[in-house]
């Protein structure tokens, strides 16, 4: 029987849009009495989230939050003690995708890459942990993502912090299960959220001439982006379904995959097809064989 997640306390990060937002109001409006405490950078969005599940019964604490900043992340969580005395769940969404090639992502943006998907998840769990130890329960939800799982071209920086999030999330859980802490990772696939223009965002303020690159080719492959991966995209209240079975599973599993025929991706890619095959498919789908081609006319030129 799945748990009722009436009248416990979830904290939830990067709650003003996107899987945040949608996991929050699918909670409240689902549970009577949920306490919920509710972190992001933009307060204005994080303040009508807030109102939409204050309307349907919930207890929401809003706290403003860059995850970037560790004090600010051991913060929100001795607030939401303070506050409602106990955090049943901690559920780590913030993040975002720095995208481009690693060759020119600076230093700085690699940095604020780790700091917000990684080591500001981390911050915050490490603030959390002794509170769920001390009331004998506890359970971590880690967004992830199939990049978590499979590395691809572009994407160097992004995969790089969701598989340390993986590997962290794997001792987590080995360590805390003597306490009672269960943790779980979700892996969503394409998400129909505001991630392409972010990853847009990003790539102007770190490579500001990008089709002067030797990788123009890639770059104007990205917007194409959208429509390549349109079928297979999920809304945020999906995945934010998906959330709910791994907070509320007896035995939750270490791992949710929330993308259509996600498994069996991770499968084909990780286990089944040569890596000379995968890297050539990868290649393709972020325009890298145009990248080689325009390098190899120039050679000859």
């Amino acid at each position: 029987m799945p748990q009722s997640l009436t009248n416990q306390v979830i904290l939830i990060t990067g709650a003003s849009d996107g899987i945040g937002a949608a996991l929050a109001r699918a909670l409240a409006g689902r549970y009577p009495k949920i306490r919920l405490v509710l972190a992001a950078r933009n307060l204005e969005n994080l303040n009508h989230v807030a109102a939409d599940c204050q309307k349907v019964g919930a207890e929401v604490l809003v706290v403003p939050t860059d995850l970037a900043d560790f004090n600010q992340a051991q913060t929100l969580a001795h607030k939401a003690l303070a506050h409602f005395e106990q955090v049943d769940a901690l559920v780590n969404n913030a993040g975002y995708g720095q995208m481009g090639p690693v060759e020119l992502v600076p230093i700085e943006a690699c940095k604020r890459q780790f700091e917000v998907n990684v080591l500001g998840a981390l911050a915050l769990t490490q603030a959390l942990i002794p509170a769920m130890r001390d009331r004998g329960s506890g359970r971590i939800i880690n967004i992830s993502s199939i990049a978590g799982k499979i590395a691809f071209p572009f994407g160097g920086l992004y995969s790089a912090s969701k598989f340390a999030l993986e590997s962290l999330s794997d001792t987590l859980r080995m360590e805390l299960s003597p306490f009672n802490i269960k943790v779980s990772v979700v892996e969503p696939g394409p998400v129909k959220t505001n991630f392409v223009p972010t990853v847009r965002a990003a790539i102007a303020q770190t490579i500001p001439n990008p089709l002067s690159t030797p990788y123009r080719a890639t770059f104007e492959k990205l917007q194409e982006l959208e429509q390549r991966t349109g079928s297979r995209t999920w809304t945020s209240e999906q995945v934010a379904e998906v959330i709910i079975i791994a907070l509320t599973s007896d035995r939750p599993r270490p791992r949710y995959v929330a993308a259509n025929s996600g498994g069996v991706l991770i499968f084909l890619m990780t286990k089944l097809l040569p890596t000379s095959m995968v890297d050539k498919f990868w290649q393709k789908f972020y325009g890298f064989d145009r990248v080689s081609a325009e390098w190899q006319g120039k050679k000859n030129q």
